[in-house]
This record gives structure tokens, sequence and C-alpha cells, in this order.
């Protein structure tokens, strides 16, 4: 099958402009439960875009940890290539993609690193495996084998023993805090459904947009 034939309908009831809540957030978490409840696999996986310190755009995949004081969180190596990214530019975009739902959301906005405490707390709560992991991988930097990369994993397991891991000093979560907030849902005939919330103030505006 050649690439430009492939296509597929979408069907669904649509979005109304009555259908959302005043609140953007309060409406992503609605969508987010109904995505987890139909199964969706890795509902809280998202496409995270960047511009590192040479202008070049980045993306990569992530998972959200957490909806909180208004902004959108994940954790990451803050000396891993979209570490370095958001904090020499500190600003970035998120897709979420549901397909079974024919939907996606899209969230822009400016970022900033989480307290200390929010890091380490998450970081706690990890499988061990996952904890150690943090430790022993330097994240993007080159690396001449996968055995290199297991024996740095074998020295930090030596290093804490059986003993409590602690938070590294190079990771953390980042924020997301919106300014702008797209909700997409798929409609027959490509005449799809968007509705942005757009900050103004403190308070959101909310626009049709054409598909």
């Amino acid at each position: 099958m050649k690439i430009s034939d492939m296509r597929r309908d979408y069907e669904s009831s649509g979005l109304r402009r009555s259908d959302l809540h005043a609140d953007p957030l309060v409406q992503f978490e609605t969508w987010f439960d109904e995505a987890h409840s139909a199964g969706v696999a890795d509902a809280n996986a998202l496409a995270l875009a960047s511009v590192g310190p040479d202008g070049q755009p980045g993306l990569r995949t992530v998972l959200l940890k957490d909806v909180s004081n208004g902004g959108f969180v994940f954790f990451t190596n803050y000396d891993s290539n979209k570490g370095r990214a958001l904090q020499a530019h500190p600003q970035a975009t998120m897709l979420f993609h549901w397909r079974e739902l024919n939907r996606q959301v899209i969230v822009e906005g400016r970022v900033q690193q989480v307290s200390e405490a929010e890091s380490a707390a998450y970081f706690s709560s990890r499988p061990r495996g996952s904890q150690l992991s943090a430790w022993a991988s330097r994240q993007s930097a080159e690396i001449d084998s996968r055995d290199t990369l297991e024996q740095q994993l074998a020295d930090v397991s030596a290093r804490f023993g059986d003993g409590p891991i602690p938070l590294p000093p190079f990771w953390g979560g980042f924020r997301l805090m919106p300014e702008r907030i797209e909700f997409w849902q798929g409609r027959p005939n490509r005449l799809h459904d968007r509705l942005a919330y757009q900050r103004s103030d403190n308070h959101w505006v909310v626009h049709r947009l054409q598909p």
C-alpha cells in the first residue's frame, strides 16, 4: 500500500462548546480519565517539544506524572538534551494522542523546575531498578557499548547496596504551566472539532478553530 493511500475516517459524537468545563485542566483530567477507562495504552504518554540552546527543535516521548498546582509535571535528567533545552529556553509544547478515542490535546506554555522536595517524593515512589538506572545513566551522553552501561549500573548497585537510594542532584521534575490548551476531536470527512483555551490575564477564553 502507498503511504498516500493510508487513511481512516473518524466517527465520534463531536465536541461542543457546551461540553467543556470552564477550567481546561479539569477538562483535561476528564478526558484523561476517559482515555484510561477506555483502555488506552500508556494514556499518560506525550510528545514533548522543546528548542535547544542552538535553536534546533527537539521532540521526544515522556510520561505525565501529575497535574497539580496549575501545571503538567514530568521528570527527567536535568543534564539530558531535553533538560538542557528546557533550562535554556523554558517554553515547551505537549501533545497527547489518544487514538482509540480519536482525540488529541495540545498544551503550550512555560516550564519551571519543581521543588527538590517534590522531586524527592516522586523519586522515592519509583521502583528500585528505576532509581538505580537514574543514577547509572548519563542520559543523552554518548557511550561506547551496552556493556559499559551495564557496568555503570552494577557500580551504582554496589555503591548503594541494600540501603535507600537518594535523589540524584541532576534529576528532577519540570512543570509546564499552560498558556494555551487545545482539545481536538476527530470527526467524519476531516471536519474535526478544535476548541482552544487561551489564557487572558487571570481567566481562560475559548475559541473554536477551523479544522
